[in-house]
């Protein structure tokens, strides 16, 4: 009798032990449960695209056709006169124009129209910028020509410049200067020029 007491007493604690391992066991598996539901998982590295620099000149795509200006007579006045080139697609507005301004220097071979823009005159650079188109010029294209002269080619530089962004700003250098003033006459050439700025205050 003492003998199954001893037995069953032994049972007991075996199985005594066993469910404080099983609790413990239960209990830090739900602690690890619970505290991974706490914790947020690790993000990946967020991707970001490096800014470009703030000086960065801006080639702006476009689908316009570009166009060279000559000039024309209209009766009793000068016109400009507007020619489609027919140059490759291009997203470098930068490379159209410098294109356009080759065919503009270089002169018309066209009977109906003309230029003003003296022989020889060369493009010494063209950027385009955020602010508008900056042109560079060979001293040539101040050379020869009274005031109405030197009106008709800034009206051609003008408007060629701006034929894919009628509306953009254009300054003109002549050798790395300004160009402030407008054949022997002295009219003042306030920059930037506009289509529309040019129109109020010239006469071709």
């Amino acid at each position: 009798m003492q003998e199954q007491q001893s037995v069953r007493r032994l049972h007991l604690g075996v199985i005594a032990g066993l469910s404080a391992i099983v609790l413990a066991s239960g209990g830090g598996t739900a602690w690890w449960v619970w505290n991974s539901a706490q914790s947020p998982a690790p993000s990946p590295d967020a991707v970001t695209s490096p800014l470009p620099p703030s000086n960065q000149r801006v080639q702006n795509p476009t689908d316009k056709t570009p166009e060279v200006y000559w000039l024309k007579n209209q009766g009793n006045h000068i016109a400009v006169a507007p020619k489609s080139l027919d140059l490759p697609k291009s997203t470098n507005q930068k490379a159209v124009l410098e294109q356009t301004f080759d065919t503009l220097l270089a002169g018309s071979t066209d009977p109906t129209v003309t230029t003003t823009i003296p022989q020889g005159t060369k493009l010494r650079s063209l950027e385009v910028r955020n602010d508008g188109v900056h042109i560079n010029l060979s001293k040539e294209f101040i050379q020869g020509g009274g005031s109405a002269s030197m009106t008709g080619r800034v009206a051609q530089i003008l408007y060629s410049a701006t034929s894919l962004t009628p509306d953009a700003q254009v300054w003109i250098d002549v050798e790395g200067k300004k160009l402030e003033v407008l054949g022997g006459e002295g009219l003042e050439l306030d920059q930037p020029i506009t289509r529309k700025s040019f129109e109020e205050n010239f006469d071709l």
